[in-house]
């Protein structure tokens, strides 16, 4: 995922897992986004689906923002505050999906407790540094 002195030098959290295993737990979270939208996509409904993919696409753009935030800038701070308007966005899009399929809300939940530790992983990355 990264290789950088920077990175590697910070003090890290209790909980870091190994960094192998953040390539495999992304591909398939970034699989269960995208089977989730489809399914939102393809859920005949009265309902209107408009807000449910706007707050997916800005979450979206915050989850692209936060690695080179954080790898790439070294900002941990700022990092932290995209990754809570992560948690917040996610909690709404999740709900938004699960309100038109219940299928793709189900298939989210990894998604969304992966979020909530990334954003303890990113907390502590700013305590301990």
């Amino acid at each position: 995922m990264h290789n950088s002195l920077w990175f590697n030098n910070l003090n890290k959290p209790f909980l870091q897992p190994p960094e192998w295993i953040f390539s495999p737990v992304w591909i398939i979270l970034y699989g269960t986004l995208l089977i989730a939208l489809i399914l939102y996509s393809v859920t005949i409904t009265t309902k209107s689906k408009k807000s449910g993919y706007v707050i997916f696409l800005v979450h979206m753009v915050f989850n692209l923002l936060w690695s080179p935030v954080f790898f790439i800038l070294h900002k941990i701070d700022i990092a932290f505050f995209i990754i809570l308007i992560m948690d917040i966005t996610a909690f709404v899009f999740v709900k938004k999906f699960f309100a038109i399929s219940k299928a793709a809300g189900f298939i989210l939940i990894p998604y969304l407790a992966w979020i909530l530790f990334a954003t303890y992983l990113n907390l502590q990355f700013l305590r301990l540094n």
